[in-house]
C-alpha cells in the first residue's frame, strides 16, 4: 500500500525549495550565489531573508531521509540491479548529461550574475563544457543520491539477512529523539575553515558523508511502520518544540550566513533541523496520509520541477535587478509568480521530447 504522506512532504518540499530559492537569490546575508540584497546588512535588514533561516536547515535533509525511506520500499518490490538501473538513469543521467542539455544555460547566467569575465577570448566549445559544468546548481542533490544508491547496495551486502534492519524497528521515542546526537556527529563532517583555492566548498556544498547518514537513517530506521508510527503519535510536541528552538535560533544568529559550517555545526541548528524532520514527518503521516488529484499530479511531477526551476529564477532573477528599476517588492513577486507557473510548463515541454525526457528528466 503506498505511504501518500511520503508523497505528499516530498513534493511540499519541493515547493518550499522553490521558494527558498527566490528568497535566496536576493538575499543580503552572505549566503553564496545569487545576486545579493538590495542593500548592506545591517543598514538594510530584508526581513523576508527570514525564510532562509526557517527552512534551511531541515528541507535537504528530510529529502534525503525520504529518498532513504523510499529506496527500502522500491527495494522490496524489484531486483537491486533493476532498481540500480533505475536509479542510474533518473539520477545520474540528468546529473551529468543533462548538464549539457540544459543546464549550461543555468551556467551562463551564474557566471554573468557572478559577474565572472564571460571568456570571450576562450573557444565557444570550451566555454560550453565550462558553463554546462557550472550550471550543476541544485542539481548537487541528485548526484549525491545517485552515489548513495551505489553505497547502499554495498551496505545490503553487509546487511543480507536484514538483521541490522529487524534491529533498527525496534527504536523507540527516545532512540527516535536522540539519534539528534547522530544527526550532529554527521554534520560535525563539515570543513569548519574551508580553503579559498581548494575543493573545501564543494564538499561542504555536497555534505556526502552529513548527507549519506541521514540516507541511511531514512532506509534502516524510518521505512519501518513501528518507527512510523511513533514519529506520527510524537508530531505535536516536536513541533512545538522545534518552533521554540527555531524562533531562539533565528533571534541569536539573525544576519549570519546560515549555511556556513560553523553555523550549520552549531548545536542549536542541529537541534532545530532534526526536530523539524521529526516534525514535519510525523505531522504528515498524521495529518496528510490520503490523495487527490493535484497531489498526483505534483507526485508525478515534483522532480521535474526541481530539476528545471532554477534556469527561470537564475535568469529572470538577473535580467530585473540588472536591467530594471522594478521595487524589490514586485521583484519577489513577479520571480515567485514566475517561477511556480513557468516551471511547471518547461517541464511539460521537456516531458514530451523524447531525447530531452531522457537526458535531462531521466524518463523512459
Amino acid at each position: 500500500m503506498r505511504k501518500h504522506w511520503i508523497d505528499n512532504l516530498r513534493w511540499s518540499t519541493v515547493l518550499l525549495v522553490l521558494l527558498y530559492h527566490v528568497i535566496y537569490f536576493y538575499n543580503n546575508k552572505g549566503v553564496f550565489g545569487g545576486i545579493g540584497g538590495f542593500g548592506e546588512f545591517p543598514d538594510v535588514q530584508q526581513y523576508q531573508d527570514v525564510l532562509m533561516y526557517m527552512v534551511y536547515p531541515w528541507f535537504m535533509p528530510i529529502m534525503f531521509l525520504l529518498a532513504g525511506i523510499s529506496a527500502r520500499y522500491s527495494l522490496q518490490s524489484r531486483s537491486r540491479k533493476e532498481w540500480f538501473r533505475s536509479r542510474t538513469r533518473k539520477l545520474l543521467v540528468p546529473g551529468t548529461i543533462g548538464l549539457f542539455v540544459f543546464h549550461w544555460m543555468v551556467g551562463y547566467f551564474n557566471a554573468i550574475t557572478a559577474q565572472a569575465v564571460l571568456m570571450d577570448g576562450i573557444p565557444l566549445p570550451i566555454r560550453y563544457g565550462i558553463y554546462a559544468v557550472s550550471g550543476t546548481g541544485p542539481l548537487w542533490f541528485i548526484q549525491d543520491l545517485w552515489l548513495f544508491s551505489l553505497i547502499l547496495l554495498l551496505v545490503c551486502r553487509l546487511d543480507g539477512k536484514d538483521k541490522f534492519w529487524n534491529w533498527c524497528s525496534k527504536a523507540n521515542t527516545a532512540v527516535i529523539v536522540l539519534l539528534g546526537l547522530l544527526f550532529w556527529a554527521a554534520e560535525q563532517t563539515l570543513i569548519k575553515n574551508p580553503r579559498p583555492e581548494s575543493a573545501d566548498g564543494l564538499i561542504n556544498l555536497y555534505k556526502p558523508l552529513f548527507y549519506l547518514t541521514v540516507f541511511l537513517m531514512g532506509y534502516f530506521v524510518f521505512s519501518h511502520d513501528e518507527v512510523q508510527q511513533k514519529v506520527r503519535r510524537m508530531w505535536v510536541p516536536m513541533m512545538a518544540c522545534a518552533v521554540v528552538s527555531g524562533v531562539i535560533l533565528i533571534i541569536t544568529t539573525w544576519g549570519q550566513n546560515n549555511t556556513s559550517p560553523e553555523y550549520l555545526c552549531s548545536p542549536l541548528n542541529c537541534l532545530y533541523s532534526w526536530l523539524m524532520c521529526l516534525a514535519m514527518m510525523g505531522w504528515f503521516a498524521a495529518r496528510f496520509d490520503c490523495t487527490n488529484g493535484f497531489s498526483q499530479y505534483m507526485t508525478r511531477s515534483s522532480y521535474g520541477l526541481y530539476i528545471v526551476h532554477y534556469l527561470v529564477i537564475a535568469a529572470l532573477g538577473y535580467q530585473m535587478k540588472v536591467h530594471t528599476t522594478i521595487p524589490p517588492v514586485a521583484m519577489y513577486l513577479i520571480l515567485a509568480a514566475a517561477v511556480f507557473s513557468l516551471s511547471p510548463l518547461i517541464y511539460e515541454l521537456l516531458r514530451r521530447i523524447p531525447f530531452i525526457r531522457w537526458s535531462v528528466l531521466g524518463e523512459k
